[in-house]
């Protein structure tokens, strides 16, 4: 079973360099360190963002809001940097984290306790979300004038020739890879998807295990807001509009499996770098914006095709690891 999730891993992640050697074939430079650092920045967010919809995707739900959630908290923090220039950036990020918790934990309180489906939940707060920006903010933009220097370079500023925009998605990752493999909160999340029945006798309470992994998908969004908003310098209603399906498009090609239980934290980075290689690579060769879309959709397609075909072999069957810890 690892060996076939391997295998999977391995073929996208040598698609990707495929891609990159094409590609630097055609505009010699593509494949430089310097321009792979930048695609990497550029896809740190989807990166972070994919690692959240993972967690509840393998619950067997699913989390539309993510990106209305991102842009609330990143509205919150930009009007109160704008407000108050004086406060350090990284209690606004604490900030914007806590609020993408509190609305997550929103979205985790209707599906746990309510029994509402998660993607019934998530349609109503994703224009929920989006409302009360309008609302916050009057209608109005926070640009790049209101915002202080501090609040917009903070996530410029190089460490070790690298943005701290990568660095965060790299710490993230790392925290991530260790929740999912080495604690029972992670063994549980996979548990839950597997089979929710069986969890239950195992001593999983499966609505809890949902609740956290909307919790955690939304401290990530809220966190991204407060990126999202230092990055674009903006904060607006329109922001990350409809970025909630490249995040769930970057799950499924990372072979995160829709029907839940299945996926890797490997595989969800890999699904957001293969769209981040795609979109840097395809306007270099001069495709048309129209073919880059379709282009992006085959991909989807194709990934939901091999995913159907692999989980009967792939499930994590890990029930027994979470009958002793329990």
């Amino acid at each position: 079973m690892k060996k076939l999730i391997a295998a999977r891993e391995t073929w996208l992640g040598l698609a990707i360099i495929a891609m990159i050697v094409a590609t630097d074939f055609r505009s010699s430079g593509f494949g430089s360190p310097g321009n792979l650092a930048s695609i990497f920045n550029n896809s740190a967010m989807l990166i972070i963002l994919a690692l959240g919809q993972m967690m509840v995707i393998l619950t067997r739900s699913i989390d539309l809001s993510m990106a209305s959630n991102l842009a609330l908290s990143g509205m919150i923090v930009a009007l109160t940097n704008a407000a108050f220039p004086w406060i350090p950036v990284p209690v606004l990020m604490v900030m914007a984290t806590g609020c993408g918790l509190i609305l997550g934990a929103f979205n985790g309180v209707l599906v746990w306790r309510l029994g509402i489906p998660a993607i019934v939940v998530t349609l109503g707060t994703l224009t929920i979300f989006r409302g009360l920006i309008f609302v916050i903010a009057g209608g109005q933009w926070v640009n790049a004038d209101a915002m202080s220097e501090d609040f917009v370079q903070y996530t410029r500023i190089e460490f070790l020739g690298l943005p701290m925009l990568s660095w965060y998605a790299i710490v993230i990752v790392a925290a991530l890879y260790v929740l999912m493999t080495r604690t029972s909160t992670g063994r549980a999340i996979y548990a839950s998807g597997v089979n929710p029945t069986a969890s239950v006798y195992a001593g999983i309470d499966v609505g809890m295990t949902k609740f956290i992994a909307f919790c955690l998908s939304g401290a990530l969004s809220g966190f991204c807001g407060y990126l999202w908003v230092s990055r674009y310098v903006i904060g607006s209603v329109g922001v990350a509009q409809g970025y909630e399906l490249t995040v769930v498009a970057a799950c499924v090609i990372g072979g995160i499996s829709i029907a839940g239980g299945v996926g890797t934290v490997a595989g969800a980075v890999l699904g957001a770098l293969f769209l981040g290689v795609i979109n840097s690579a395809l306007p270099v060769i001069n495709i048309s914006p129209f073919w880059q879309m379709a282009i992006s959709g085959a991909a989807i397609i194709l990934a939901v095709i091999l995913n159907g075909r692999s989980e009967g072999g792939r499930a994590k069957v890990i029930l027994k690891q979470a009958e002793v810890t329990s």
